[in-house]
């Protein structure tokens, strides 16, 4: 069934699908390709509440020679294909539209190699995130991007939607960390692109435009990433506010004063009640928190700077500094941190969660209007996410499919008022489908034009992941 706010796309004609389940069953195993009612609704959606969209045929490759054979048989009989992997995207990338075959990529999911001495791993996409994370630092080494989706994201998604995280503030984001790929083209073509040494400047950087690409310009079969040495020491603080706007000028104040954390997390109002006691029981009477984490090989130093960032916080008017006494206190943290996201679906039965950045001087004015804005159309707003770096995620929350006018007026509204301020519409959870008719919001019509001559050049069929990214031309 299509829901009010779902848009209606073609889907491929009932004898062509017979035709692709017949010869996908050719270059795939049988328990490779299935189109049961229970997978197809599986492969139906994924975490941006943005539609339902089921996918006629779901193909399981483990090899990039399969992949490769799947896209080259979608090419020949005109069927749009996919990409997928754990559906944990917020912007609806890898929902088939106009159904087709979804390839899902997370049968890959072998660590193929990590190299203490080079300090790089190898990787499959169907890696989830998390174990890489564990796996790495068992050698000494680290990982830093780190969704707040690792436990079951997988790197395959990391790196079509260049994933942040809350370290992204130190550290920065998947981009930073990819220095090679294996990648299969939209036309089924097997390449390699990138190097396996940390420095290397020769020919265009195809990495670099392949990560973020959102399953547009085809898929990594295999990653190369850097690693650094793991820090020695971690210290975890949670700074209480009365309200979030003085939690939030404490962020852009502990910046300017040239401390910089590995994360500056803010956690509004509605995100705390959200949360507390699901693990983790914020002090009586808290309006918003900052959680403050440093690293470093010097525990002393490490105490000063978060000393530091304290009492700069104290100045903006925080209640309390909580620090964290050992690992178990630092996860109880974290992990009601990384619940938020499903601990706002008890407030209200459905959410949109967009990923805005401002720049940080200007973090206090979004919360405020994006305050004021839902207490004016009468939806609830929850505003948190990776502060340090401008990247907030604003949650709308909905009673049901009869607010979804409103929500998509508060949408538009959330986003124009971010371009105006100098920010964009997404910091880590990509354009996709939910976003694609704001792109020209922040993006002139020159540069959408070049982007598509760019999707034109490597797809020129437009079958790998139709309708994503680019907003109709017809209408921009």
């Amino acid at each position: 069934m299509t829901m009010p706010f779902e848009k209606t796309f073609p889907r491929v004609a009932p004898e062509l699908l017979e035709r692709a389940w017949t010869a996908l069953q050719e270059v795939l195993s049988p328990g490779q390709v299935r189109r049961d009612e229970d997978t197809r609704t599986e492969y139906s959606k994924d975490e941006s509440d943005s539609g339902i969209y089921p996918p006629d045929i779901i193909v399981f490759p483990e090899s990039a020679e399969q992949v490769s054979a799947v896209f080259k048989t979608c090419q020949a009989l005109g069927v749009p294909f996919t990409p997928c992997g754990a559906r944990s995207g917020k912007s609806g990338g890898s929902l088939a539209l106009m159904g087709g075959v979804a390839v899902s990529l997370e049968r890959m999911n072998r660590i193929r190699s990590i190299s203490v001495e080079d300090l790089t791993a190898v990787v499959e996409p169907g890696v989830i995130t998390g174990d890489l994370m564990k796996a790495v630092e068992e050698g000494g080494l680290f990982y830093p991007p780190d969704p707040n989706s690792w436990q079951f994201c997988t790197m395959g998604g990391n790196i079509a939607e260049n994933a942040g995280g809350p370290r992204a503030l130190k550290y920065g984001v998947t981009k930073d960390y990819v220095i090679g790929l294996e990648w299969v083209l939209p036309s089924g073509e097997i390449i390699r692109v990138g190097r396996r040494t940390i420095k290397g400047v020769a020919g265009y950087d195809l990495v670099g435009l392949f990560v973020g690409s959102e399953g547009t310009l085809g898929v990594a079969t295999e990653i190369t990433l850097q690693l650094i040495p793991k820090p020695r020491h971690v210290m975890t603080a949670l700074v209480i506010f009365d309200s979030v706007l003085a939690a939030a000028r404490a962020v852009t104040a502990v910046l300017a004063s040239g401390v910089l954390p590995r994360t500056l997390e803010l956690i509004d109002d509605v995100a705390l009640k959200a949360v507390d006691g699901r693990g983790f029981h914020f002090p009586p009477g808290s309006g918003s928190a900052v959680i403050i984490e440093v690293d470093g090989s010097v525990e002393e130093g490490l105490l000063a700077e978060l000393a530091r960032a304290g009492e700069i916080c104290e100045r903006q008017g925080a209640t309390q500094t909580l620090v964290a006494q050992n690992e178990e206190q630092r996860e109880k943290l974290w992990a009601a941190r990384r619940g938020v996201s499903t601990a706002l679906r008890a407030l209200k039965p459905h959410k949109i969660s967009e990923d805005i950045v401002v720049p940080r001087s200007r973090i206090p004015d979004i919360i405020e209007k994006l305050k004021a804005m839902g207490t004016e159309l009468g939806l609830m707003v929850a505003t948190y996410g990776h502060a340090g770096d401008g990247n907030l995620h604003a949650n709308i929350l909905y009673e049901g499919p009869h607010q979804r006018p409103l929500v998509e007026t508060a949408i538009r509204r959330m986003l124009e008022m971010t371009v105006q301020m100098g920010g964009t519409i997404t910091g880590e959870h990509g354009v996709g489908h939910a976003k694609r008719d704001y792109l020209a919001l922040e993006q002139p019509p020159e540069v959408l034009a070049l982007q598509r001559r760019l999707k034109a050049f490597f797809d020129p069929s437009g079958l790998l992941n139709p309708e994503k990214m680019f907003p109709d031309p017809k209408r921009f």
